[in-house]
């Protein structure tokens, strides 16, 4: 009879069910410490996932109902606490266990970690802010280390598209957690430095609990930073994670966002100053111009353009007066040599003296000849000298040379002032920001409230834009 007990032959259900009454009753409640792996999550709500040491693994199942209040989703590679009861799943033959509690293990030790290489890397002056280097003004090539996927890099590109211009960017994908994440962030670093490929780096992810980021916390990434001829800006997690890359970074940005704004953030001043010096250009041009206009009426209102005679008349006066004199004299000359010639005659007839008469005759006309000459040479050379239309004509075109002077001179200006002119900047990569309201142009940050709109003029068109947030000048935010 106990020998048929022993040989006593089991169906599979039978075998099973009389492990199941043995094993359940006897480990309820029980907790155990392990790895997940093998991490699912059904679209029930349900986990299911294995937990592991270096030797042993075991299944576990984490229902819905239990589930539903942890704080943070598991993942492969979390080190938990979990407790429950052990249950044989009768259609596969397999032991598991059913959880009802799970708690996150590890943190302690991470945080200790981190507090130990804080003060390593302390010591070895890797926070010092006097080895932190300065961020270029206005970078024309830009370098992001972080994952190709995810909001982070669509984030950095609209703030980037929206704020400067005429720049490249470059990423160079990486892991931001999980086994090799630290590795392959150290390398992207270092890559970037060894072909000089940007001028200043953005490293970062997004938010997570302190396990998702602890590659931000590897001494082989702060190694990576301190090293790096590149300036750097950390924009690890949210604003109130603080990671050991943001400490040796050169700047350290509470979000990616605004990793990307402090990087850009020289463009409004750009826009400002431009904003102010076409303000100032105008006036200059307009001051410049009015005093050439008044110039120009001034000249144009000198004697010598509008009213030549007036200038000329006491010259022609002279030279009328001037005439009219030798006129006289010469009457008076030809009078006196006619009496002569008469009382010279009278006498030739008193003394017939024929052939004297004849002498004396010829040598008079002679005489009068010379002199009549002469006072014509002389007037025909002071009217010369004075000509009224040639002095008119010489006066004229000096003031013609005078005048294309000056508009040679307006016209070098013009061309100056042009080639400043904000308006052509346009043409260099430059934009003007104006405000969709009024139409009027942007120049400070007090002239803009949160959700206006904005339009922002480049040389091909015009962006419409909104504020979504406002950063004084001075704020590293």
């Amino acid at each position: 009879m106990q020998q048929q007990s022993i040989n006593k032959i089991f169906s599979v259900t039978e075998i099973t069910d009389k492990i199941k009454r043995i094993l359940e009753p006897s480990f309820k409640g029980i907790t155990i410490q392990g790895e997940i792996s093998n991490f699912k999550r059904q679209s029930s709500g349900h986990f299911y996932f294995s937990l592991k040491d270096k030797e042993s693994q075991i299944s576990t199942v984490f229902f819905r109902g239990n589930n539903q209040f942890l704080t943070k989703l598991p993942k492969d590679g979390d080190q938990v606490i979990v407790t429950g009861d052990m249950s044989v799943y009768s259609p596969r033959g397999s032991y598991q266990l059913i959880i009802r509690e799970l708690k996150f293990a590890g943190v302690g030790e991470l945080l200790l970690k981190l507090h130990e290489l804080k003060q390593k890397l302390k010591e070895l002056n890797y926070f010092d802010e006097s080895r932190k280097k300065p961020l270029p003004s206005y970078p024309k090539k830009i370098g992001i280390v972080t994952s190709p996927t995810g909001a982070v890099i669509r984030d950095i590109l609209n703030v980037l598209e929206r704020r400067a211009v005429n720049f490249e960017l470059i990423l160079n994908p990486v892991k931001v957690q999980g086994n090799g994440a630290a590795e392959e962030i150290a390398q992207a670093i270092r890559d970037f430095n060894k072909y000089q490929l940007a001028d200043v780096l953005i490293i970062g992810r997004g938010g997570g609990s302190l396990e998702d980021l602890w590659p931000f916390n590897e001494q082989i990434v702060a190694d990576a930073i301190f090293e790096s001829n590149i300036p750097i800006v950390s924009a690890v997690g949210h604003e109130t994670d603080y990671s050991i890359s943001d400490l040796v970074a050169d700047m350290r940005a509470p979000t990616p966002s605004a990793a990307a704004e402090i990087v850009s953030k020289e463009i409004n001043q750009i826009t400002t100053f431009l904003q102010s010096a076409k303000r100032s250009i105008d006036h200059s041009i307009n001051l410049k111009f009015n005093f050439l206009r008044q110039r120009h009426s001034d000249l144009m209102n000198q004697p010598l353009i509008s009213r030549p005679y007036a200038l000329l008349s006491k010259q022609f006066q002279d030279i009328d007066e001037m005439q009219n004199r030798f006129q006289v004299l010469l009457n008076f000359f030809i009078k006196s040599k006619k009496e002569s010639f008469s009382n010279l005659n009278k006498s030739l007839k008193a003394f017939n003296p024929f052939v004297q008469c004849k002498q004396f005759k010829e040598k008079t006309n002679y005489y009068h000849n010379s002199i009549t000459s002469s006072i014509r040479a002389l007037i025909n050379h002071k009217k010369a000298f004075l000509d009224t239309e040639k002095l008119k004509e010489a006066l004229y075109q000096k003031a013609l040379e005078l005048i294309e002077k000056r508009r040679q001179k307006i016209n070098h200006f013009k061309d100056v002032f042009k080639a400043i002119d904000p308006k052509n900047l346009l043409e260099k990569g430059y934009s003007i920001i104006f405000s969709e309201k009024d139409g009027s142009i942007i120049m400070s940050t007090k002239q803009v409230e949160k959700n206006d709109h904005l339009q922002v003029r480049l040389k091909d068109g015009i962006i419409e834009t909104l504020v979504e947030n406002i950063k004084p000048k001075g704020t590293n935010e």
